[in-house]
């Protein structure tokens, strides 16, 4: 069996089903494995795209041919249903809202992972903090799991915003020890040599004052991660990286750009064009 990691989709379903047909299509000429794919998506499944409400519908039903790591617009929309924040002007949350089956999508969308493991590859949607083992990775995304799959997932939800604590401590507890968990998997793209997150350009000079050089999380030497493939997304302005243990497949679907996939087994690279769904941001998620 074939498997595919997926970047970013951002509620665009007509573009993934031509990469689902791009994906048959290319094994049906190829030849040699005629078994149905496993795909693995890194996040942000819905928002800004206009068929959120299809893609989720879609991912639900294809049972366990579908891994799924959340990311934070995956996360946004749970508190939205929950009533605890406000769909922004860009949010297409309306037709999930409105659905018959918003419960159903709701409930299966928050009994997903913010981490998975699978053979030499860890998916998370955004990044991974530098003192953090994949082992390390996986039980502290289960602690944010477990609350968000808990009975008291709203009150997790009332908790999870927020930049602080912006450096990782084994001592952390409660719903900080959460939130920094939460930050590091679903919003990381800069951080310093010792992990302290880096989310907006105010937090971006004090660090400067302290001397301390800001960096892509991935870039980070010694990163306890460097031993597996990291597959993420999050970061479409930076784009489809391609290195030896590192996969990122943001290439910016929602902004007029491509949904890409790559075939774990020999890094085969698969691309479909999308429409311009939103103008991009400036930080490209």
């Amino acid at each position: 069996m074939s498997s595919y990691a997926i970047g970013d989709l951002q509620g665009c379903h007509s573009r993934l089903g031509a990469l689902f047909d791009l994906i048959d299509t290319t094994q049906a000429k190829a030849g040699t494995d005629s078994s149905t794919p496993q795909y693995f998506f890194v996040g942000d499944m819905v928002n800004r795209g206009p068929e959120s409400l299809e893609t989720l519908r879609t991912l639900r039903a294809l049972g366990s041919r579908a891994s799924i790591v959340l990311g934070n617009h995956d996360l946004h929309l749970l508190a939205v249903a929950a009533g605890l924040r406000k769909s922004g002007r860009s949010d297409t949350f309306d037709a999930i809202l409105q659905a018959p089956d918003r419960d159903v999508l709701i409930d299966w969308l928050r009994h997903q992972p913010l981490a998975r493991a699978h053979e030499d590859y860890l998916f998370v949607h955004a990044g991974v903090l530098p003192q953090w083992t994949a082992t390390q990775t996986v039980a502290l995304a289960g602690e944010v799991e477990a609350a968000l799959q808990g009975p008291d997932w709203i009150d997790f939800l009332c908790n999870l915003y927020g930049n602080e604590p912006a450096h990782w401590r084994p001592t952390l507890t409660g719903y900080e020890r959460l939130r920094c968990i939460v930050n590091a998997l679903t919003r990381l793209r800069l951080c310093t040599a010792d992990g302290v997150m880096v989310f907006d350009e105010g937090a971006r000079k004090t660090v400067a004052e302290t001397a301390d050089p800001v960096m892509p999380w991935f870039d980070v030497p010694g990163r306890r991660t460097a031993d597996v493939t990291v597959v993420y997304g999050h970061w479409s302005a930076l784009g489809l990286q391609v290195r030896p243990h590192l996969l990122g497949l943001d290439t910016g679907c929602v902004w007029g750009g491509r949904l890409t996939a790559v075939r774990l087994d020999d890094r085969q690279l698969l691309q479909v064009d999308c429409p311009q769904y939103q103008a991009p941001s400036s930080n490209g998620g």
